[in-house]
């Protein structure tokens, strides 16, 4: 793919399991991607290759490129590999055993040997010091801070190998004195030392929750800063001068300067590049409300997008332990490409979510897997093409593909093409039981929305997933094996800040709130400067949390006005409405209190503009040949094959049929429809509901 010289040039890249996905797009020019296999021992490495190669493919050179922007599961990885720093924690005296004890809950409440279920690989017992010092409830200091203490819990933190501190003292998020007082003490004492304290990372009540967010800051921020470090020395190396931008887990942009500063923001934020790509392919096509399906080699990620917004959660988890940091909803189960068939005690086939990753991945790759996997069924049914997988980056071996699928057939005395689409079928079951608790459970009927496929291999199994959940329409968007890094350049910048509080509605201080709003403003201005977003272009974003007295947890509503006491009952009525929608059942006359307030600041850049098709035509001028497929509706049967770059606006065909392209393949199972938009998405008609 070659376009024509511009001035300007915006490149994303996002780093999958498998694959390193890679875009370039300028205005008025053709969508230029690429994917390059992941370099799970050099990451960057995979960065550099996929960045030339794009840079090739686009006929520009590295000067041109005026936006950078990135996602990478760097930091996740580094929790769920325990890669993170070893790290010491600050606590007030006499609650250093918090991280330690949680809760108290556990999941399987009956087993006695139930492994641990709090975060103790962070800081073990003797890398957890007791501070005195102490707060009470509204502040006021009840012991002063031991600063000698201090001073020998950085020396018993260094000589304990420690690259980082986590502080988080009681009530610290009313008043951060005592943690912004420790910051000074260890900045003095051991300048190498890196600190998160719990009143700049999460300023909020929950002291386990809190904890263990600072705690995960403090662990992983080593590893962003030197990775962050490096690959702006590689895009220098690179000739591009463009600043980095990476992406945040609640779906914002910032740059590598600012996410330094609270690097747990980037804890999972790789799953939010799809979801807003998915968005913007939405809108373009007239749809707002959405169901995203991110298939990929390892697992399978589903989000919702409702009214042209991505749903966000505020109560999130990591590995099982609480993460509580603003991020996309996304549910994400082990089901991608790479996920392994097996046959359980009693001989039934089961499917992941142990996953042969990309190394060695499918037996199909011919890297030494020998388990059967989902792509090796999708090469024996004859969805893949060999020839193509990956663009033709990637030659799979379809004989090893049928030896192990062969394999598990032989066992459950089955001919191999069933035991495929056997193998298919399980995997869509695990898939669509996700799809339907990810929906309902937030009050949302699939049968209202628009399924939007993408990842390496959503758009192989989509149709059957929509047919399964009478969703009417799939999209698939142009690229959307790369939609993931596509969607990084239709991100906004976002900073998000909250102040604590507790009050009920009936006492509150609106005076108090305007204080409590111009303070946070100056949070997002300041972050928005630091990131060089002039503030005319900001737009900000204001909720409050709120709860019925006596409540365990929180909503956050927005606030479209100044809270004065006219504006209040519109609020109040909000928060009824919007516990009524989420817990089936409101009470209009009890008691509601506030729990804090929160601002996002927001800065949308241009939007990308790449060239579209022009003309209309048939289907028929893209069709490749036909190859043997197998459905379960129809057996094995010639399936004509059309190549998706040479489909031309407004053309129409019936399933089955399957589509190929360089980033993945579209599979229309029989009695489905396609059709091509205006935007180049396919938009496939499954029946459902007809």
């Amino acid at each position: 793919m070659t376009a024509e010289p511009v001035l300007n040039l915006e490149i994303g890249i996002d780093i999958g399991g498998t694959f390193t996905d890679i875009v370039a797009v300028a205005d008025d020019c053709p969508l230029v991607y690429t994917k390059v296999p992941s370099t799970p021992r050099d990451l960057i490495l995979g960065v550099r290759l996929g960045t030339e190669k794009v840079l090739h493919l686009a006929g520009r050179s590295a000067a041109e490129v005026t936006r950078f922007t990135h996602g990478t599961t760097v930091a996740t990885n580094a929790v769920l590999e325990r890669r993170g720093a070893s790290i010491a924690v600050f606590m007030t005296e006499g609650f250093q055993d918090t991280l330690e004890m949680g809760r108290q809950k556990r999941a399987q409440m009956y087993d006695l040997f139930v492994d641990v279920q709090t975060p103790v690989f962070l800081a073990p017992r003797h890398m957890r010091f007791g501070i005195p010092e102490r707060l009470d409830a509204e502040g006021r200091v009840v012991r002063a801070l031991d600063e000698e203490a201090v001073r020998r819990s950085v020396a018993a933190a260094v000589a304990g190998g420690a690259r980082a501190v986590a502080v988080c003292y009681l009530f610290s998020f009313v008043n951060p004195a005592h943690e912004r007082r420790t910051r000074e003490i260890i900045a003095d004492a051991a300048p190498d030392l890196r600190v998160s304290v719990s009143s700049s990372v999460d300023p909020k009540f929950r002291e386990y929750e809190r904890l263990c967010v600072t705690a995960f800051d403090a662990y992983v921020r080593p590893v962003i800063e030197a990775y962050l470090e490096q690959l702006e020395h590689e895009l220098a190396a690179l000739g591009i001068s463009a600043r980095l931008q990476v992406i945040q887990s609640r779906g914002g942009l910032t740059t590598s300067r600012t996410v330094s500063q609270r690097p747990v923001t980037m804890l999972k934020s790789g799953l939010a590049g799809g979801v807003l790509g998915a968005k913007y392919a939405g809108q373009r096509a007239g749809f707002l409300d959405l169901m995203t399906l991110d298939m990929g080699g390892t697992s399978n990620d589903v989000a919702l997008v409702a009214s042209g917004k991505p749903l966000i959660s505020v109560e999130g988890e990591m590995a099982g332990y609480p993460l509580r940091v603003p991020m996309v909803d996304v549910s994400t189960i082990g089901a991608g490409g790479g996920s392994i068939a097996w046959l359980d005690a009693a001989g039934g086939l089961r499917v992941g979510p142990q996953s042969a990753g990309a190394d060695p991945g499918p037996a199909c790759y011919g890297r030494g897997g020998e388990a059967a996997t989902v792509t090796d069924a999708s090469v024996v049914l004859g969805y893949l093409n060999p020839e193509y997988f990956a663009g033709g980056e990637l030659k799979l071996n379809a004989a090893l593909a049928h030896d192990a699928v062969a394999r598990i057939a032989g066992a459950m005395g089955m001919d191999v093409l069933p035991a495929a689409a056997g193998i298919h079928r399980i995997i869509n079951a695990r898939m669509a039981d996700q799809m339907r608790l990810a929906s309902i459970r937030r009050g949302h009927d699939p049968r209202h929305l628009v399924l939007v496929a993408l990842g390496g291999a959503g758009p192989v199994h989509a149709g059957r997933l929509a047919r399964e959940l009478e969703i009417p329409t799939v999209l698939i968007p142009e690229a959307p094996g790369v939609l993931s890094a596509f969607g990084l350049l239709v991100a906004p910048f976002e900073h998000d800040h909250r102040y604590p509080c507790t009050v009920r509605a009936d006492a509150l201080d609106f005076d108090y709130v305007h204080t409590i709003f111009r303070d946070l403003d100056e949070l997002g201005s300041e972050k928005m400067r630091s990131d060089q977003i002039p503030s005319a272009a900001v737009t900000v974003v204001r909720s409050a949390e709120m709860r019925y007295v006596g409540q365990g947890y929180e909503l956050e509503i927005p606030i479209e006005s100044d809270v004065t006491s006219a504006s209040l009952p519109a609020l109040l009525g909000a928060f009824h409405s919007r516990h009524a929608s989420i817990y089936g059942h409101h009470n209009a006359g009890a008691p509601v209190e506030f729990t804090g307030f929160r601002t996002v600041h927001v800065y949308q850049p241009p939007l990308p503009n790449p060239r579209q098709p022009s003309g209309r035509g048939a289907a028929r001028g893209a069709a490749k040949a036909s190859r043997t497929a197998y459905f379960s509706e129809t057996g094995a049967r010639a399936t004509p094959v059309y190549q998706r770059a040479a489909l031309p606006v407004g053309a129409r065909f019936d399933g089955p049929a399957i589509v190929e392209q360089a980033d993945t393949t579209t599979v229309i199972y029989p009695g489905q429809h396609c059709e091509v938009d205006g935007a180049a998405n396919l938009l496939i008609r499954t029946g459902a509901g007809s």
